[in-house]
Parts: structure tokens; sequence; C-alpha cells
């Protein structure tokens, strides 16, 4: 196994962070021409020419495959009661969260809407020309680069977290930008290959008719998965950007692992948190 490491760049840049620097730093944690699952502060950088298309470009400039989870909740339904199951991360007797913004709505991967907590970097990777959108009405994935269509393939509203394996089998790798583990998406894939059930919301199908789908739970427990992932972790310095890169592949065997060993590791410390609760006991049941 190897042993963690650091590289570090610049201090605080009194300067915009440029493509070229940003260029630099992945010839530098050597993922030029890998596919990377990428999760992004722009303004942890401080600045960036360009803005979030700069760091687009930088990657495809790379020969990278970028992958950004592009997520959606305006196409969510509230729950009917014959697509409801035990034990989800919800209580059906109180108001479901978001309202039923998605009513009458139908989500194809077309769409250009990205929910505002997802960050510049994932809305600039939906609309960028060559985009390839994942079939997930809530938790879609999008991906440009010479993998894209791979990397994408797979997804559909029981298969969530395709992209994700696609890209462990891609030999890939998940790039924090500014973001910490709580805003690793590959670990609630590391949920679902520790043995939990995924959680099931709501949306329309292609014909209007309301569907379940796959969904993650509350990830702010993930920062204490940190012992267990630190050996793999690589670091750099990019403005004021600290990025944090991990395998894949070996990210999610060992965070896995973590979780069957402690099922409590992933939970967030609040007793009333009911997507962590039901988590910890294996997820909703369904048939």
């Amino acid at each position: 196994m190897p042993s963690s490491f650091r590289w570090r760049g610049c201090s605080v840049a009194a300067q915009p962070v440029t493509q070229s620097e940003v260029q630099a730093a992945l010839r530098r944690l050597g993922l030029a021409g890998r596919p990377v699952c990428v999760h992004a502060s722009l303004r942890s950088f401080g600045r960036v020419a360009g803005g979030a298309q700069a760091l687009v470009a930088a990657f495809l400039a790379e020969g990278c495959t970028l992958l950004a989870p592009s997520f959606s909740y305006d196409f969510a339904i509230e729950p009917p009661p014959e697509l409801q199951v035990a034990r989800n991360g919800i209580h059906y007797d109180r108001p479901y969260p978001g309202g039923a913004a998605g009513a009458g709505r139908i989500y194809t991967p077309a769409a250009q809407e990205v929910d505002p907590d997802m960050g510049a970097l994932a809305a600039a990777v939906v609309q960028h020309s060559g985009r390839v959108r994942g079939d997930h009405p809530l938790n879609s994935f999008s991906a440009v680069g010479p993998l894209a269509a791979r990397l994408i393939a797979g997804q559909a509203p029981s298969a969530v977290y395709a992209p994700l394996r696609a890209l462990v089998e891609a030999g890939g790798w998940v790039l924090l930008m500014g973001v910490a583990l709580e805003n690793m998406t590959l670990l609630h894939l590391a949920e679902q290959e520790a043995g939990r059930v995924l959680f099931r919301r709501w949306a329309n199908d292609r014909q209007g008719r309301a569907q379940r789908v796959e969904a993650g739970g509350c990830s702010d427990g993930f920062g204490r998965l940190a012992p267990a992932l630190a050996a793999w972790q690589r670091e750099t310095v990019v403005g004021r950007s600290r990025w944090l890169l991990f395998p894949a592949r070996a990210a999610l065997a060992a965070a896995a692992a973590a979780m069957r060993a402690d099922p409590q590791i992933t939970h967030c410390g609040n007793p009333d948190c009911e997507r962590c609760n039901d988590a910890v006991l294996g997820g909703p049941l369904v048939a």
C-alpha cells in the first residue's frame, strides 16, 4: 500500500490562477489522459482567469475525461403512497423536503438544470457543447472528454452510481478541488459496496408517471473516513485551493471496508438524522 505524500504548489496567489497553472497541476498529479471525477469549489482558488470554463478547458487540454455530479432536484416529486418504502430516511407524515418542484416535469439528458450547490464547474460541464449527461432525473452525472460516453452510458434511475463504477473500471481518479470528503460522491457508492441499500426518491418517468429512483443519503459524516483513506491520498495546492486526489478503485475498497467494520463511522452525529439512522440499519426495505 503506498504511503501518503504531499506536493506543495505556490502559496496564496495575488493574481488569478490561470488555465496553464491548472494544467501544470494536473500533470504534476499524473492525471494527463486519465478519467477524473471532480468535485470543485471555484471560490477556493481565490480567482480563476476565465472562471469554471477555464477549468474545463484545462482538463480537456490535458486529454482528461472530466466527470462531475450534476444533480437536479427540481425534478423531484412528492412520494406517492404506493411507491413509499420503509426505513427510507424520511418521515412520510411530514412535508416532503423541497416540496413538489417536479410536478408535471419530465427530465431528459438534454436538460440544462443543475442545482446551485453543485457549483460552477458542474454547471460549466453541463453547458459544454460536447458533454454527455446521464439518464437520472435527480442525481445525474455529466462528462466531457474522450471517455465521456463510456462513463455515462450505464446511468439509469435504478443505477445512479453507474458512472462511478465505470470510472473505477477505467482506472480513474477522484479529485477534490477545495472541498472535503463530505463532497465525495464515490463514498455513497462505497455505502452500496458495504451492503447498504440506497435510498429511494421520486420523479416522473418519460411518460409522466411517478417512479422510484436511487439516491444517496447524508454525507455530513464522511469526514470520519479520512483515516481509512489517508494512505491513498495525494495533495497539492493551486492558488488558494487545496486539492485532494484519490485512486477511485482503492478509495472505494478502503471506504467500503471501513463501513463494514464500523457501520456507525459515516453517521453525521445528529441523533435525529433520519438518513444516517436508516443507512446504518442497512437502508430502505425494498422488494
